[in-house]
């Protein structure tokens, strides 16, 4: 952990105390209010959304995905150069003609103006191949989050829904020394077992689990060992815990308490600043599930194509097909100020609802960032 975090933490672990009411008077005007982070979202069509769902900041995935077929016609999802270098260059110019966010290039333009800040990520490294100089041409342009890779295996490290698991490769190395040199923030998200720690341990700065859930809880590759969990939160990273509820629970309904759930068990192992929120869905929701008045049954339908193909392919964690897609009570805008509001009435601190909610996020972008 830096200095600069442990000072910021220091302080706002001051304003929560009874000695600190008067060293908070003091401090108001250096420390900004405590932030709503979220660890990975999408621009929406109504970039008023973000406005309405009181974000300070987030990670925004800008990416594009194609669909491709292996020969068996199991679906593959991709993230190729041409088209992401577009679909970079389409979203900066979306966020430039608006007054609700901006592209951010520094931890600390959080708060900094008007607006929410985000994060431009690509959820793969796909967009770059094996063409290294593509990592600071993305960052030049505005790039400052790169996923290693998303599900699936790609030149650079090994995915989670993979019969043969395998980790970071040589390239994935050199990758990741070239995000450190130019100021990237690496996401393991999507990545194996392997590849989380082996990033983890590979980067000289912090990486993130910008979203997912805990394996102890739903035994399932597409969630973070608790291995993993203590791999980034001991050299500084943050893991984000999501809003899939078929990762979450294997209840048939879920609840906001699954999701609590996971918060506590990611302390629990990482400790208390090690954990964030994220999304994963459009900003207002998964928009079919809102449709249908999140009628959970109905909606997990669109689902169970591609889980009843990774089923055929003997992937574990595909055996039972899931019976839900949402917690109903977060797929809105409101989801924050509800999750902020559970944490509060389930015994959190307001210094800890303060980390979880953003500063977390915040200390992690500000180390890596600056």
């Amino acid at each position: 952990m830096s200095r600069r975090s442990f000072l910021g933490m220091t302080a706002l672990s001051a304003l929560t105390s009874s000695s600190g009411i008067a060293a908070a008077r003091s401090l108001a005007a250096t420390i900004p209010s405590a932030p709503i982070i979220d660890g990975l979202s999408f621009l929406p069509e109504n970039l008023d959304e973000i406005r309405q769902a009181g974000l300070s900041a987030m990670i925004c995935d800008v990416s594009k995905v194609e669909e491709v077929r292996d020969a068996d016609g199991t679906p593959r999802y991709q993230r190729n150069f041409g088209v992401n270098d577009a679909a970079l260059d389409a979203a900066i110019g979306r966020i430039e003609a608006s007054d609700r966010i901006f592209v951010a290039k520094r931890g600390s333009d959080i708060g900094s103006r008007p607006g929410c800040a985000a994060f431009l990520q690509f959820q793969s490294c796909e967009t770059i191949g094996e063409d290294l100089r593509r990592i600071a041409y993305f960052h030049s342009k505005g790039l400052r989050v790169l996923q290693l890779t998303h599900h699936n295996d790609n030149k650079f490290a090994g995915g989670a829904i993979e019969r043969e698991q395998s980790g970071l490769t040589e390239l994935g190395r050199a990758g990741i020394a070239e995000m450190n040199r130019v100021g990237l923030l690496p996401d393991v998200s999507h990545g194996s077992v392997s590849t989380i720690s082996e990033a983890a341990t590979a980067s000289q700065s912090p990486v993130v689990y910008s979203h997912g859930a805990c394996r102890a809880i739903v035994d399932h590759p597409r969630c973070i060992t608790d291995d993993g969990i203590r791999a980034i939160a001991d050299r500084g990273g943050v893991i984000g815990i999501f809003m899939m509820s078929f990762w979450l629970t294997t209840d048939s309904r879920p609840r906001i308490d699954h999701l609590i759930a996971h918060i506590r068990h990611a302390i629990n192992i990482g400790g208390i600043n090690a954990v964030g929120i994220s999304n994963d869905f459009p900003m207002a929701g998964q928009e079919n599930l809102r449709k249908l008045n999140n009628d959970n049954q109905e909606g997990v339908k669109e689902y169970l194509g591609w889980w009843q193909a990774m089923q055929k392919l003997g992937i574990p964690g595909y055996e039972a097909d899931p019976e839900h897609v949402v917690i109903p009570e977060l797929n809105n805008l409101s989801r924050m100020m509800t999750i902020r509001k559970a944490l509060l009435e389930d015994g959190f601190s307001q210094a800890d609802v303060t980390k979880i909610m953003g500063g977390n996020w915040q200390r992690v972008l500000v180390d890596v960032l600056g």
